[in-house]
């Protein structure tokens, strides 16, 4: 089977659920469509909150789904023996295996041109010179390929990295919406402290959830599919909003712009900036801070990258093998048949206390009643854990951070 026929068999398990002809099952082939390509630039969920919930020690073996590739190279700053690292998505991959080479045969000041700059003349030159020679063949070709009309993939590092891919794309026709309603980001990320960051959400931003564009838009189930929220996806969101997806959004937006100093958040920046602070003198994730560059490199030769299902993977591993797992929002895509088998594969591979973090686009637990209790009752919910990182992630974009530990 080619990889382009594996890849869609995969999506199309993950995200299917409806008749192909009804209008759900239309919108998830629409939906599946989009991650044959690259989706996230930027994953979208707090590595500092990921790195809490996993206790990560010399001796911890992890398995991750991969998006964009920044927390897995973050997890390196903490020295785990072993990455596990999985996609549905070709370009996620390809993505990772970049930044792993990367972080292998760079300076530091070079992987931070090409990664936290991001846009960079010379990075595709850098490419050709440094990285091209270690990459193995599929990625090289995947990077060497051509985008629309950037040219090749590779040179998407030379124009802004951050403002391509779905939600780059996203992010962009936000920010058009946003000029069309008058507003200007640059004062929030001017903002000095957390009241000046709520005197401009509450005065600019929430009176755009007002406007009947907008209103009308966010109420269309496609609308969020540069968010990487597919159908059954939106319907949790809604459902947190008593049908309506709005207040939801509205909530996050809130969170996003005045739970967390603006000069503290890297998420702020990639989501009104569509970057990092273009001095190099913001916030960034851990894998881009200068000071924890030896540990990456050091480290990035324990992380394996693989175009698979987290599912299938798994079932390759040894018993007992895995100390740590990270799901991002997976789950919400998933049916109760897809789940159980997952986590059966999640409890054979578990060691001994081994932990499990997730994120849900509600704020409820998705677990208890779908995941049959034979394979729950091994696993203990941290209530009080959970309740703390689902305050502190500072992406915002999520309801709820879940975390269990096996007790074998």
């Amino acid at each position: 089977m080619s990889v382009a026929k594996a890849t869609k068999k995969q999506l199309g398990s993950a995200v299917h659920q409806s008749n192909a002809l009804s209008q759900t099952g239309l919108l998830e082939r629409l939906f599946s469509n989009l991650f044959k390509g690259l989706v996230y630039a930027q994953i979208w969920e707090d590595p500092v909150c990921d790195m809490r919930a996993l206790q990560i020690g010399p001796e911890s073996n992890l398995v991750s789904i991969s998006s964009g590739g920044c927390n897995m190279m973050s997890y390196l700053t903490a020295s785990p023996a072993s990455i596990m690292v999985v996609d549905l998505s070709p370009a996620h991959i390809a993505l990772a295996r970049l930044k792993l080479a990367a972080a292998k045969v760079l300076t530091q000041e070079q992987f931070y041109d090409f990664f936290g700059h991001a846009n960079k003349r010379t990075n595709p030159a850098l490419f050709e010179s440094h990285i091209a020679p270690v990459l193995d063949s599929e990625t090289l070709t995947y990077w060497r390929g051509r985008h629309r009309l950037v040219g090749k993939r590779i040179d998407m590092f030379a124009k802004g990295f951050y403002r391509y891919g779905v939600l780059g794309r996203f992010l962009a026709l936000s920010h058009l919406l946003a000029r069309m309603g008058g507003v200007r980001f640059q004062p929030l990320l001017n903002a000095q402290s957390l009241e000046e960051q709520r005197t401009f959400y509450e005065k600019t931003i929430a009176p755009q959830f007002e406007r009947r564009l907008v209103r009308f838009l966010a109420r269309r189930r496609a609308s969020l599919f540069g968010l990487g929220i597919p159908p059954a996806q939106y319907d949790k969101l809604s459902a947190d909003g008593g049908g309506d997806v709005l207040p939801v959004l509205k909530g996050r937006v809130e969170k996003l712009i005045c739970d967390f100093p603006v000069d503290q958040n890297y998420f702020t920046w990639a989501a009104f900036n569509r970057g990092y602070k273009e001095d190099g003198t913001g916030p960034v994730p851990p894998y881009l801070k200068a000071a924890k560059f030896d540990s990456v490199k050091a480290n990035a030769p324990r992380v394996e990258a693989l175009n698979r299902s987290l599912t299938d993977a798994l079932a390759e591993c040894a018993a007992a093998s895995k100390h740590g797992y990270v799901f991002l929002d997976a789950q919400d895509w998933m049916t109760d048949a897809q789940l159980n088998a997952l986590w059966a594969e999640v409890t054979r591979t578990a060691a001994d206390g081994a932990r499990v973090v997730f994120r849900t686009g509600g704020e409820a637990d998705i677990l208890p009643g779908r995941v049959r209790a034979d394979i729950l009752e091994r696993w203990e919910y941290q209530p009080e854990l959970s309740t703390e990182l689902s305050r502190e992630d500072r992406s915002a974009i999520y309801g709820g951070t879940h975390v269990y530990v096996f007790n074998g």
